[in-house]
């Protein structure tokens, strides 16, 4: 990452400004990867707001998402993925989010805001009249030195940090899903230097984050589903789900779907829009045929949690994928067999073409008659 020197010193004056003990905005934790924040209300209700620090950093901001569907809180994480310059530094970020939320809930901003984040801890700026000469001096020779500090930040983090925030996120995973991460990364690297960057930055970091966890996670381990990335992209998954509640009829599905077909999983197909994670991913079941349990024509899903009007963007992607099995579980799925003796079949009725249809029709219904709960078996 370009800047790290100034990155930690940004973080340094972060954590210093806004201690654990302040009682209206908190530094919580902090590293050059990621940040949390604590926004606490005047009803002393506290929002946690989180911040993915992007490999782009500081030409990119930093990814923001809040652990709460409060519009106020949302309204303001979304106004920061708009700035440009020097506001996309995480002093200046967070100054900005300060801003917004004590506007937002109508209260009085921390006493010397502006001093307690004056962007002068930067070094390319500098109190007087000179300041705007040595920030454009400043951008001038970074540019010169890009592209050398872009093929070393693959390793900088490492490098620099040797027994910290890098290895201790990936502790754990296995070598293969490590080999996976660094392999994307590298990707990323060599996109972003040929300007041939797919989707965003903050869905790309998001995705990254989401996809780490999921290598860390208990469930993943243990085999309750895998993850395989469709042509090596963030943007497209399979998902396949192999374990479901031991009682449900389902899961007696699945164990005579290995012995008469040698299939153990329910496949899904999950897309993600550049617009990740404020929207939520489209998801479908590719195979087998299933009845029941919300699943629609095509393979898409009746769930509130994936229409944007149910999303929030703190869901994680693990989340998704327990709360689609305890659904067809509580809608009592059962997998077709007849449909899945032959593939053309099984094919031809599951599209994602068909599938989107069918979930752009669930969506114009339930937004004039609302969401049943439980839902409707058709959706």
């Amino acid at each position: 990452m370009a800047c790290l020197n100034t990155l930690k010193q940004e973080i340094r004056v972060l954590e210093s400004a806004f201690p654990k003990t302040n009682e209206i905005f908190q530094v919580v934790a902090a590293s050059v990867d990621e940040l949390t924040c604590r926004f606490i209300s005047k009803t002393g209700k506290k929002y946690d707001i989180h911040a993915n620090i992007t490999e782009t950093y500081p030409h990119s901001p930093p990814v923001w998402f809040a652990e709460t569907e409060d519009t106020n809180v949302t309204n303001a994480i979304e106004q920061l993925s708009n700035t440009t310059g020097r506001d996309n530094h995480v002093l200046q970020q967070v100054k900005l989010l300060v801003h917004q939320l004590c506007a937002a809930f109508d209260m009085e901003e921390p006493p010397d805001l502006e001093e307690r984040l004056d962007i002068q801890y930067l070094p390319y700026v500098m109190n007087g009249s000179d300041a705007n000469s040595h920030h454009e001096e400043y951008e001038d020779s970074e540019m010169e030195e890009e592209e050398e500090d872009m093929d070393e930040d693959i390793h900088l983090e490492m490098e620099d940090t040797p027994s910290a925030n890098a290895r201790q996120k990936d502790e754990g995973i296995d070598p293969g899903n490590l080999a996976t991460l660094d392999r994307l990364r590298a990707n990323q690297r060599q996109d972003y230097l040929r300007g041939s960057i797919s989707g965003s930055v903050q869905a790309t970091d998001r995705l990254m984050k989401e996809l780490r966890d999921i290598y860390r996670s208990d469930s993943f381990k243990k085999g309750v589903y895998k993850v395989e990335l469709v042509n090596d992209s963030l943007y497209e998954w399979n998902v396949k789900l192999i374990i479901v509640d031991s009682d449900s009829p389902l899961h007696n599905d699945l164990i005579l779907l290995k012995e008469k077909e040698g299939i153990d999983h329910i496949l899904f197909n999950f897309l993600f829009k550049e617009t990740y994670p404020f929207e939520p991913p489209f998801v479908r079941v590719v195979q087998p045929v299933i009845s029941g349990g919300y699943v629609l024509v095509g393979g898409a899903i009746c769930m509130e949690l994936l229409t944007k009007q149910g999303w929030s963007s703190a869901y994680t992607i693990e989340a998704v994928i327990m709360q689609i099995a305890a659904t067809l579980v509580k809608g009592k799925a059962r997998i077709q067999f007849g449909a899945n003796k032959v593939g053309k079949v099984s094919m031809g009725q599951y599209s994602l073409a068909r599938a989107q249809q069918s979930f752009k029709s669930l969506v114009q219904i339930h937004e004039k008659n609302g969401w049943f709960t439980p839902p409707k078996e058709d959706g």
